[in-house]
């Protein structure tokens, strides 16, 4: 696995460098010191085509690890994929992202309908494998089609999981993607957070079997459900938004703003409301530019509560 830098040649042991933007620690306590990064994604990162043909990056772990990026945390992707391709899709992203890559013949390619109905997998990169050398508060698995493993190596505070690549299956390559159940042993040996749709739910049932991690199921513009092993479920209403211009990503963004907060100690319901600003914030705009920096995310969050008649934080 290998870091590069955008503009340079595959394989230079580099990195990108990380924006100058407001740091936050999620080192815990008991640690003895600071790791390297604070959110690390593995994925693929992929080239989405779009119903007119047009092609910009996707996939759940650039999505996240954006959003990561402008909470002000110094972020890691460890992806697969043609190198020179990748660069290039995340040419705007310099100074936000640091990326690690494997190389492989094709970049994962997913083509959308534009209607909202199932996406085609155009190609596939491979797996990504065990990763190693992790030195991240955050670890998320943020898999696209099955390409993560359930294990890896080095220090990790925190992991998150958004399970929707992990219950997807095709045919072959060009075929839609279409859903099937989730086995145990494919479940990760340590979850803290798992991120799903209702629509995900009974074929990821492994997970809420087989763990005891905090899990926030999504509904659109229904409540998000929390369950937990450890406590009461509960149902956080999503509050209303305005004109929805492109929702592309929102339940990354979701997953990255929840982890974050949860990773911080915050309660679980204050958690997840933050991580519906952070989806409202992304949702008003289009593309991955319109992912919002904590700033953004704040005021959204102020805004809904004085709406709500409740003190602002």
């Amino acid at each position: 696995m290998r870091s590069i830098r955008f503009g340079t040649r595959a394989g230079a042991r580099i990195s990108l460098p990380v924006a100058r933007a407001r740091r936050v620690s999620l080192t815990r306590t008991s640690s003895p010191r600071r790791p390297r990064y604070d959110y690390t994604a593995v994925g693929h990162v992929t080239v989405d085509v779009l119903a007119d043909g047009s092609r910009r990056p996707g996939g759940g772990a650039f999505y996240s690890a954006l959003q990561a990026a402008r909470l002000g945390q110094r972020t890691l992707v460890i992806t697969r994929g043609v190198p020179a391709e990748v660069e290039a899709l995340l040419r705007p992203y310099v100074g936000e992202l640091e990326l690690r890559m494997l190389a492989a013949p094709v970049t994962t390619t997913l083509q959308s309908s534009g209607d909202g109905g199932p996406q085609r997998l155009l190609a596939w990169a491979g797996p990504i494998g065990v990763p190693r050398e992790l030195d991240t508060a955050i670890l998320h698995l943020a898999p696209v089609a099955r390409e993560t493993a359930p294990q890896w190596h080095g220090r990790v505070a925190f992991v998150g999981l958004t399970a929707q690549g992990l219950v997807r299956t095709w045919a072959r390559e060009g075929a839609r993607l279409e859903q099937r159940a989730l086995a145990p042993d494919e479940v990760p040996h340590r979850c803290d957070a798992v991120v799903i749709s209702e629509a995900e739910r009974e074929s990821a049932a492994a997970l809420e079997r087989e763990g005891d991690a905090l899990v926030a199921i999504t509904r659109a513009a229904g409540p998000t459900l929390v369950a937990s092993a450890r406590a009461q479920p509960f149902e956080v209403r999503v509050p209303q938004t305005g004109e929805v211009r492109d929702d592309v990503g929102a339940g990354d963004v979701f997953a990255a703003a929840l982890f974050t907060a949860l990773a911080r100690g915050e309660d679980p319901r204050a958690a997840v409301e933050l991580a519906h600003a952070a989806a409202a914030v992304r949702i008003a705009g289009e593309g991955a530019g319109a992912i919002g920096d904590d700033r953004a995310i704040g005021s959204r969050l102020e805004r809904v509560r004085l709406r709500a008649g409740r003190p602002s934080r």
